[in-house]
């Protein structure tokens, strides 16, 4: 938050600047005073805009960055294997790897797992493949939440 802040002031500093110099420029008859108070509203409006932007609320899109990202995929077949959820997303964009879960004592799937794909791929994946039907389920896909480690 602090930084939108300082971006906000420096926007506005450099907006009175500049518009003080155009009408410097324009040899216009406007006081620095007016100039400055210009400035400080077009950086109103500038902070208005930056503060309802989804970069601004921590929802900067996946796409945008160049890392690979990790899919939830829930309601999986249990039959399908993790080649068949592979062949389904590469659609969609580069796959990275599948992850299946699968109960420790039994050896059988769990019906949920793991893509990792590339950005844009996994954006295109959530859009697409979220409630479509695959193997006659309703597949739920949506960005993994990071593991939380517990240090107890």
């Amino acid at each position: 938050m602090n930084s939108l802040i300082v971006k906000n002031l420096l926007a506005t500093l450099v907006l009175a600047v500049v518009l003080y110099l155009l009408l410097q420029f324009l040899e216009m008859n406007v006081s620095g005073a007016l100039a400055a108070a210009i400035g400080v509203v077009l950086g109103g409006l500038l902070t208005t805009l930056l503060a309802f932007s989804p970069a601004a609320n921590g929802q900067a899109s996946v796409a945008d960055s160049g890392e690979p990202s990790t899919l939830y995929v829930g309601n999986l077949p249990y039959k399908a294997n993790e080649q068949a959820v592979q062949d389904h997303f590469e659609g969609q964009g580069s796959v990275k790897s599948v992850r299946l879960m699968k109960d420790r004592r039994t050896g059988k799937r769990k019906g949920y797992g793991f893509v990792e794909m590339d950005a844009k791929g996994a954006q295109k994946a959530i859009k697409n493949l979220n409630d479509s039907v695959f193997m006659e389920r309703t597949l739920k896909v949506r960005l993994a939440k990071d593991k939380v480690e517990d240090d107890e």
